[in-house]
């Protein structure tokens, strides 16, 4: 088993370059905020959707289980991306979402206070980025308790409970895919 304690800049590094964007399979996240985190790329930055757009095409299953609004800037790059409607992409909202996980092939789990931005997960430099912590483990017990939970909101078998269906914009058990 491998497990390691990555904080704030390691973050990027090593969960989002060495584990998240090479990804063969399945790519799963949780985060609270949604907003256009940017990535390095050719001594440039670019959206993340970017690599999404190029996972997809690669045939990863990529999906996104967030609690807010996402960001105009993310709605705007993920139309440049092309990802909208786009097979092996789908992004789902439950406002009671607060956790911040990422699941990469299910071989790799991340738990930890990030959010998929850029200031949680993202380039930003040292002065402009949050102070964050997680742990990115191989443990199977972990991964199976985080995709479990995962599955469990992402199918809608947590709406009935929730105590919010009232007020959700779309209840999950009603799927919109």
């Amino acid at each position: 088993m491998s497990t390691r304690i990555l904080q704030n800049r390691d973050i990027y590094r090593t969960l989002v370059l060495e584990h998240m964007l090479r990804a063969e399979r399945s790519l799963r996240i949780a985060t609270a905020n949604l907003k256009d985190m940017h990535i390095e790329h050719r001594r440039r930055y670019r959206s993340v959707l970017c690599d999404f757009r190029r996972l997809v095409d690669a045939g990863v299953d990529v999906r996104i289980l967030h609690g807010a609004v996402p960001s105009e800037n993310y709605l705007h790059s993920l139309k440049e991306a092309d990802l909208i409607g786009r097979e092996g992409f789908t992004m789902r909202r439950c406002p009671r979402v607060h956790m911040k996980c990422v699941v990469v092939d299910d071989l790799w789990t991340f738990v930890g206070s990030a959010n998929l931005t850029g200031a949680g997960m993202g380039v930003k430099s040292d002065d402009r980025r949050n102070f964050e912590l997680g742990i990115l483990t191989r443990d199977d017990a972990m991964r199976d308790g985080v995709s479990a939970l995962f599955a469990d909101i992402w199918e809608g078998h947590a709406c009935e409970s929730c105590g919010r269906k009232a007020h959700c914009p779309v209840p999950l058990e009603e799927p919109d895919f």
